[in-house]
């Protein structure tokens, strides 16, 4: 799959003692960890450096809004789009003895560039819960993961104290031992409005925790919230945290930073560790990268496609005795329910998407049958941008103008209700990435090819948060709800009302202690090569219905301080 000539010449050769692949939060966290204790560190990012400043110009300045309006693909690092994400995939269709899985149109985002997908996380900042982490021995289902919550829960603190994370005691949280490092971010009026018709129902309303200041004198050097209503896919001012910060900071403290480099290529030495890895530059040519120890942390896509596409000297790929790499793709599924409240509740006030969300499927003895859900009241409306104009639009098509038309915007977009759950999905050996040999970048490089089906278990947990989602609206007196449960078939729901979470992926790289069975062990570390660690949620055995970036911190930070006791020592 080697898409660079023989007889071309390397334009670029580096070395270090880490090479680090991948420049979003674990990358950046690990990069500046080991950078600040002096090791000679080198990021290679495929994607450009992004301005936010240059960012934010571009998101107002696009009359669409969507979440990746704020970024400019760059030619040599494509990545989904808005508009048709499932297109980039190069998605399989259905196969025989598919029947207990439904297909859904796969359509994760993410962004290639410094700080990753990253910029565009709602900064929800949570940790995973106790039972997230042995669902086979608690609920008979999914897989355990080799490290504990308790084992995990010291880094999640120092995780959550490089990120600066704000939250309280009814922070929606699993028990912590140690405080938040800023006090909670408000819950707003609606998600108030929304606990009213909840609680009589049995379920409670909580905030989440959040990577975003909440003290008047700022936090690293980051201001304090301002409480931007169309900020989900941009903070304009910098309150919220995204990877950039860390990988900024390992270049201060003398990493080396090259982006618009696309590794293709992992080469192996003879004593079967890492040697090299070879890259694009982004005008075509070519360079390669030395280094003692490697870190690979470029997402659950890019990572096993990369490491499929390394068959120079193995017919499996790098990483893959186990022949698991590109296998277990996990996201979560979603299901919106929205309607009117018979008063105004103001959405769009404070950060959005979600300041509060609705309890009680989160965790539970029901995981053993059905999944478990998140429900997020959206803090921004039925759409998190286009709102308003969506109101305009319909009521501009129903004929009225003038006055009567400027009422009806504000008083509808004043009522809206946006209820998104967000279910998670089993890992299943069948659910997988591959680098696709028919479809091509303009490097030459294999675009992902993914086949993805949700099976029962999902579609269970799927209907059962639609159901809650409905009643709480039904209680509050919500008029024109519209439910995925209005397109449920005799045999599920109509794939055009599941939906694939596009923030949330997982797996492709699974962590375990048996090198037969998992890719990498507790602490990233190939099983089949000493010196290169996978990191990010591609490594990760379940995906939970939790923000996955946190743990991913965490489990980085884990990762580093294995790596400089044992590799680097």
């Amino acid at each position: 799959m080697n898409p660079i000539q023989e007889n071309e010449p390397a334009r670029e050769r580096l070395s270090a003692d880490v090479v680090v692949i991948g420049a979003g939060i674990a990358g950046g966290l690990m990069a500046y960890e080991l950078a600040r204790q002096k090791r000679k560190v080198l990021i290679l990012e495929a994607g450009p450096d992004i301005d936010r400043t240059e960012a934010v110009r571009r998101f107002r300045s696009e009359p669409v809004k969507r979440a990746n309006s704020p970024y400019e693909m760059a030619h040599y690092a494509p990545y989904p789009s808005d508009e048709t994400p499932w297109t980039f995939y190069g998605q399989q269709g259905p196969k025989a003895g598919d029947s207990p899985r439904v297909q859904a149109p796969f359509q994760g985002l993410y962004i290639r560039g410094v700080g990753g997908a990253s910029w565009h996380f709602t900064g929800h900042a949570e940790r995973f819960q106790i039972n997230d982490f042995r669902m086979k021995s608690v609920y008979g289902v999914g897989q355990d993961w080799p490290v504990s919550y308790a084992e995990l829960e010291p880094f999640y603190h120092r995780a959550e104290a490089a990120w600066g994370v704000a939250g309280g005691p009814d922070t929606i949280a699993p028990p912590r031992s140690t405080p938040y490092p800023m006090p909670p971010v408000p819950i707003s009026w609606l998600d108030r409005s929304i606990a009213r018709a909840a609680e009589p129902l049995g379920w409670g309303v909580g905030g989440y925790p959040h990577a975003r200041v909440s003290l008047p004198e700022g936090y690293d050097g980051r201001p304090q919230c301002c409480g931007n209503a169309s900020c989900r896919f941009i903070c304009p001012i910098g309150a919220k945290y995204d990877g950039s910060v860390h990988v900024h900071k390992a270049v201060q403290a003398g990493a080396d930073l090259k982006h618009g480099r696309v590794v293709y290529n992992v080469e192996i030495g003879t004593d079967g560790r890492i040697k090299a890895v070879q890259y694009r530059l982004s005008d075509g040519g070519w360079g390669e990268a030395r280094g003692k120890l490697f870190i690979l942390a470029a997402h659950a896509i890019e990572t096993p496609k990369l490491l499929l596409m390394s068959t120079n000297q193995r017919a499996r790929g790098v990483a893959n005795s186990s022949n698991l790499v590109g296998r277990n793709l996990m996201c979560n599924v979603d299901a919106d329910t929205m309607g009117y409240a018979p008063q105004p509740v103001w959405p769009f006030r404070g950060p959005v998407s979600a300041t509060g969300g609705v309890t009680g499927l989160r965790d539970g003895a029901f995981r053993s049958q059905r999944a478990a859900a998140a429900t997020f009241i959206v803090n921004g409306g039925f759409d998190m941008t286009q709102g308003p104009m969506k109101e305009a639009m319909q009521a501009l098509h129903e004929g009225t103008i003038g006055s009567a038309l400027s009422e009806r915007v504000r008083e509808n977009t004043a009522r809206q209700v946006h209820l998104s759950s967000s279910i998670e999905v089993l890992p299943d050996e069948r659910n997988g990435v591959v680098p696709d040999l028919s479809r091509r970048d303009s490097l030459g490089i294999p675009l992902p090819q993914v086949d993805f089906r949700v099976d029962e278990y999902s579609i269970a947990g799927w209907k059962a948060a639609a159901e809650r989602d409905r009643d709480i609206l039904r209680n509050m007196g919500a008029r024109d709800i519209t439910s995925p449960l209005d397109c449920m078939g005799k045999d599920g729901p109509d794939n055009t009302q599941l939906t694939v979470d596009y923030a949330i992926l997982g797996g492709t790289a699974v962590m375990g202690e048996n090198p037969k069975t998992s890719v990498v062990n507790s602490y990233c570390q190939s099983h089949d090569h000493g010196n290169l660690f996978i990191v990010g949620t591609s490594a990760y055995p379940t995906i939970s219905i939790c923000s996955p970036s946190l743990t991913l911190a965490a489990l980085a930070l884990r990762a580093t301080d294995h790596i400089v006791a044992t590799s680097l020592a």
